[in-house]
């Protein structure tokens, strides 16, 4: 393989390059490294590695939750609109951690 390289130049909207930079340093994976990992896989493959679809939300959702669930789910979110002094809120996520893994 060749070791000769060349560049690609492509816009991106400034959050979700952060929110990917973010994601891949966590991997240990440069944007470069995605970038070309994703490419390679595409040529192997001969089609994109991934889904690449509308996502439809109601059958989505019902993949991972029953008809149930998620009605009540929304019957508290409601009452949670309707009542929001009687729930805490958090203003990081670390708070939330705490207050997660206490007993109170």
């Amino acid at each position: 393989m060749s070791n000769l390289t060349t560049s690609i130049s492509i816009q991106i909207n400034k959050e979700d390059k952060e929110q990917a930079t973010a994601i891949l340093q966590e991997l240990g994976i440069s944007m470069s490294d995605f970038i070309n990992m994703t490419i390679r896989q595409l040529i192997m493959r001969g089609s994109i590695p991934f889904d690449v679809s509308i996502p439809k939300e109601d059958i989505e959702l019902y993949q991972y939750f029953t008809k149930d669930e998620l009605e009540r789910t929304s019957k508290e979110l409601t009452y949670i609109e309707k009542y929001p002094k009687g729930y805490k809120s958090f203003d990081n996520i670390e708070d939330l951690k705490k207050a997660l893994l206490s007993n109170e």
